[in-house]
């Protein structure tokens, strides 16, 4: 199904094109995904879309079909996705069968959201997560995929202790190097944060220590609402401090679900907040990616009161479409 890989030389070309301010030091020893598909995956089962199908009358559905159910996006996996290695198995291969790109967030660390709380819970144990993603890895094998790994783990540090912290950063190390030898034409990257959160020297500190060595890079503003501009700013920062400190440099994505108006000072679910730049190559990181889903909610709180962290509220998402 797939297309014949481009040439090498032509694919890191293209890249650098991309992204002329970032070194890919050692990232070039995982193969491209890129080339070897024909787009981004459009998963005509993420919430928004089941929300129009199960909706057709609404007034909001044509507006949230066409400007966010329609676009690619990541699905989210984690201990509510039950058998991890069927759950992503069955969905990498649905996008494998029509010669697309998968996009996957891995979101089950124990603890995990240690200072936000709206979305803890995770594995129940380091030995639980170190198999469950293992076997996520393992279900993606050969094909290709685009893969996050757990948002928010290197930003949440000052709500945790030293032997938390230290099981954290074991836990993400291992994780890389699972992506690295299980899944080779995966792209891995490790959650950075966000222009807001912690600075870039640091965590520039705590990506090496994690193990983005192994990785292809590092993913900022996921789930968040800082500009394009911004992000871009900071993920040149953080590279060309992994370069100046560590001796080597990495590509970055970043999240544009839920950008278009830039950050409020609010974190979770702001109000008049809009969709960003859909899903590309380029634009200022590697790639520009919707990892979080244009409505649904960050928990209760804001303008998604009442609601559960990850649950799909249609008005929400509707706004987020006009920026209001």
């Amino acid at each position: 199904m797939r297309r014949p890989a481009r040439p090498l030389l032509a694919v890191a070309a293209a890249l650098a094109v991309a992204v002329p301010t970032i070194l890919f030091g050692s990232s070039a020893a995982h193969a491209d995904p890129i080339s070897q598909t024909s787009g981004f995956y459009v998963n005509p089962n993420s919430s928004p879309a089941s929300w129009v199908a199960a909706n057709p009358g609404d007034g909001r559905a044509n507006a949230i079909r066409t400007a966010i159910a329609q676009k690619p996006m990541a699905s989210w996996f984690g201990n509510w996705s039950g058998d991890i290695g069927s759950a992503v198995g069955n969905y990498v291969g649905a996008a494998d069968a029509v010669d697309k790109l998968p996009l996957l967030v891995a979101y089950n660390l124990p603890g995990r959201d240690a200072c936000g709380g709206h979305s803890g819970g995770g594995a129940g144990s380091v030995a639980a997560y170190d198999a469950w993603i293992s076997a996520f890895a393992g279900a993606i094998g050969n094909r290709p995929a685009v893969v996050v790994l757990e948002p928010d783990s290197l930003g949440d540090f000052n709500c945790m202790n030293q032997g938390q912290i230290n099981d954290r950063v074991g836990m993400l190390s291992r994780a890389a190097n699972q992506f690295r030898t299980r899944a080779p034409n995966t792209w891995a990257y490790l959650d950075a944060g966000n222009p807001g959160w912690v600075d870039a020297r640091t965590m520039a500190q705590r990506l090496n220590s994690a193990g983005v060595g192994n990785a292809h890079g590092f993913a900022l503003n996921v789930s968040n609402y800082f500009t394009t501009g911004e992000n871009t700013n900071y993920g040149n920062n953080v590279a060309n401090t992994l370069r100046s400190s560590y001796g080597y440099s990495k590509p970055f994505v970043i999240d544009t679900s839920r950008n278009g108006n830039g950050a409020n000072g609010q974190w979770c679910n702001p109000g008049g907040r809009r969709i960003g730049t859909p899903t590309q190559m380029g634009g200022g990181a590697e790639m520009l990616l919707w990892l979080k889903t244009p409505g649904e909610s960050d928990g209760n709180c804001g303008v998604g009161s009442g609601s559960s962290a990850g649950q799909f509220l249609p008005e929400v998402a509707y706004k987020m479409v006009y920026g209001y």
